[in-house]
């Protein structure tokens, strides 16, 4: 009988292969199509996934496999969302919880030649709706796009300073 690992410990690209239910090759592939997915690496190269890797991982299953989405449409999604979303729709999973995922009108599309979205209703404080100007919304459009890619930035340097903590 095996002993369980704790949560927080490292898992090898087997023990992943076996908890996500996806061979090795597939994990494989998945490091060089998305570039988010970074797993320590030790002498001889062997593979070491840490708990966030995990999530990521179980997260990109997810949208593959479960949401059905493509590898360009997961691509999209970290992009537009960031790692962190991606491990939270892997935790949400694990979990047995709903996935409410955020709103993808076209995931082959790439939003940055994209027009500016025109501009929605909004309420003021009595609760009656409201138009933004077109320019308003055009400028809050493109400021949330700046804000979501520098949370992937951010994302991204998050992983990289955990791998460098480990070592």
């Amino acid at each position: 009988m095996a002993i369980a690992k704790a949560a927080e410990a490292f898992r090898t690209i087997s023990e992943a292969s076996d908890e996500l239910g996806v061979p090795q090759h597939v994990l494989r592939h998945w490091e060089d199509v998305f570039g988010q997915i970074r797993p320590m690496r030790r002498a001889g190269g062997r593979r070491y996934y840490r708990p966030v890797d995990i999530d990521v991982l179980r997260g990109v299953r997810v949208l593959l496999y479960n949401q059905r989405y493509t590898t360009k449409g997961v691509q999209k999604i970290f992009r537009d969302n960031g790692v962190k979303y991606v491990a939270e729709v892997g935790r949400l999973w694990a979990a047995g919880q709903p996935i409410d995922l955020r709103p993808l009108v076209n995931e082959e599309a790439d939003d940055r030649d994209a027009p500016p979205a025109a501009a929605s209703p909004s309420a003021d404080v009595t609760g009656t709706p409201t138009e933004l100007p077109a320019d308003v919304q055009a400028r809050l459009e493109t400021l949330l796009t700046r804000l979501e890619r520098a949370q992937a930035a951010l994302d991204d340097a998050i992983i990289a300073i955990e791998a460098i903590d480990v070592e």
